[in-house]
């Protein structure tokens, strides 16, 4: 008989007054910058499925100008930030940037695509935007991207015998993202338990991840705890092993169909 599968532990908790405010916020942006907001959505923990009781709400959005800001011989600042203001880290870049990154396969903006999150979406221009992203993506810089992540973190936060438990998930995510490509499913999804659910297959790991993400998802950011000796084997052992792997180079979409995606965009939907 075969034992019954390990749902990993998942929320997205979005209070309702958080979003009608975010939604005025992303207004407030568009007439203080004369742009139109293209796409919003959640980019962080609440995005990834395991926020504290504390976790900000990291907002990012793509953004298009009026054609005249694109006929400038000096090109214009291609970001908007928004000073953090409570809970509230809102940024977003402008969509000619997004179509640049998007044509070198930038796995956050991928990320930012398939979050299941989304505060705001142009039915007219973002799913055109999906398909481009899905045409450009790249195996082999989606997994060094991921790949170098892990190691940065585990190096940066996983070295002390005290750690914050939400540093094991900022280590376990891009791994399990690695591996998602490397079993070759294509781009990887946004939210942890979708990664971990497809990816692993011992009950004993799944278990401990989702001990780790009872107490993670009911803790403040700061929270901190011994070592978990089995996770941290589980993850030197993983960087070793995916290390080794050499990613085949994707096929790469064609660059003029997101020149002809801007012009139409900025033409017609702006």
């Amino acid at each position: 008989m075969t034992s019954e599968a390990i749902t990993i532990r998942f929320a997205h908790p979005i209070d309702p007054v958080v979003r009608a405010q975010i939604l005025s916020e992303l207004q407030a942006i568009e007439a203080h910058n004369d742009v139109t907001v293209l796409f919003a959505c959640e980019s962080g923990s609440r995005g990834w499925g395991f926020a504290s009781t504390n976790s900000d709400y990291d907002v990012r959005f793509i953004y298009a100008h009026k054609l005249p800001w694109y006929l400038s011989v000096d090109p214009g600042r291609d970001v908007i930030e928004v000073p953090i203001s409570g809970d509230l880290d809102i940024n977003g870049w402008d969509l000619r940037k997004a179509l640049q990154l998007l044509r070198r396969s930038n796995p956050i903006l991928l990320e930012w695509l398939r979050s299941p999150i989304v505060y705001l979406e142009n039915a007219e221009v973002v799913p055109g935007l999906r398909i481009l992203a899905e045409q450009h993506f790249s195996e082999a810089r989606g997994y060094y991207h991921y790949i170098s992540m892990a190691k940065k973190n585990f190096r940066g936060y996983l070295q002390g015998d005290e750690v914050r438990y939400k540093k094991y998930l900022y280590v376990l995510r891009p791994l399990f993202a690695a591996r998602w490509l490397r079993e070759g499913r294509g781009a990887p999804p946004m939210r942890f338990a979708e990664l971990a659910e497809a990816t692993l297959t011992d009950r004993a790991l799944l278990e401990e991840i989702n001990r780790l993400l009872d107490i993670k998802m009911r803790s403040d950011e700061v929270a901190t705890s011994p070592r978990w000796h089995s996770l941290h084997d589980f993850i030197e052992s993983e960087l070793a092993m995916l290390e080794a792997y050499q990613p085949g180079e994707s096929h790469r979409g064609d660059a003029a169909a997101l020149d002809a995606f801007l012009a139409h965009t900025i033409l017609h939907k702006t």
